[in-house]
């Protein structure tokens, strides 16, 4: 009797051989990661803190480590459902399956768009024309919006963009949001930008659209990521890692991709 291949085997071989690269998709975490802004009155996330436990000395002569202060939504993060009030009923963070986080991608690039208007957003006929090109959206899988603004997450000012009084960063316009999350085979959407709501959401119908209707359709969102630039506009695996966090709304992540090269 033949037997097949084991799939698994077959593809470790293929990363060991090099036809599967792995690219990083995280921005560092540290001290001076960009947080998003929310105008009074609401609380928002603290920068990111580092205190040292020990390294090597009196406190603990083999070992360093340390205590760390962090938000659920801070860096390259992850949203579940209940961290919208329109989602308050779904899962949290530890509750996602497991095969919502490995999921094939695809990769809108609105980079030349963006730079020319900070205030782009994605529209359904923006989505309609790319699968016209490359095919259907894949069933349960991924979005994720390239818009060249991963190369300002060095520089707080620059990625917030909001000199202006409002913040200004690309994303997606209301129907599109509403589409994702009601009409798509899709799970959820990933950004370069510090939220998955335009920097201007706050004044959409209904305001931050991506939020309100993705959240609440039990689909999920994943912000801040880097080398978007790297991946095909198909066929690329994303691995997406939150902390089971009981009752968490959110968590950093180390985002992945699997892209085949050859």
């Amino acid at each position: 009797m033949l037997s097949k291949k084991n799939p698994v085997a077959s593809f470790a071989e293929a990363l060991a051989g090099g036809a599967v690269e792995v690219v990083d998709l995280t921005q560092p975490l540290n001290e001076r990661t960009p947080m998003i802004q929310l105008p009074e009155p609401f609380a928002n996330t603290p920068n990111v803190k580092v205190r040292e436990i020990s390294r090597y000395d009196d406190r603990g002569p083999a070992w360093a480590w340390n205590l760390l202060e962090i938000g659920e939504h801070a860096g390259t993060h992850f949203d579940a459902p209940t961290h919208w009030i329109t989602g308050r009923e779904g899962l949290d963070v530890s509750e996602v399956p497991p095969r919502h986080l490995v999921a094939p991608a695809v990769v809108i690039d609105k980079c030349p768009e963006c730079e020319a208007d900070p205030d782009y957003v994605l529209t359904v006929d923006d989505v309609r024309a790319f699968e016209a090109e490359h095919g259907p959206l894949p069933e349960g899988g991924w979005l994720l919006l390239r818009t060249g603004w991963d190369a300002r997450a060095h520089d707080a000012e620059a990625f917030l963009n909001a000199g202006s009084g409002s913040p200004r960063s690309p994303g997606f316009d209301a129907e599109c949001a509403r589409w994702i999350a009601e009409e798509s085979p899709l799970v959820g959407v990933g950004v370069e930008t510090v939220g998955i709501d335009a920097g201007a959401a706050a004044g959409f119908e209904p305001p931050f659209p991506v939020h309100y209707y993705l959240l609440g359709a039990g689909k999920y969102g994943v912000t801040q990521l880097a080398n978007l630039a790297e991946l095909p506009p198909t066929g690329a695996l994303f691995v997406v890692a939150p902390l089971k966090i009981s009752g968490g709304t959110g968590s950093p992540v180390r985002a992945l991709a699997l892209v085949p090269r050859g």
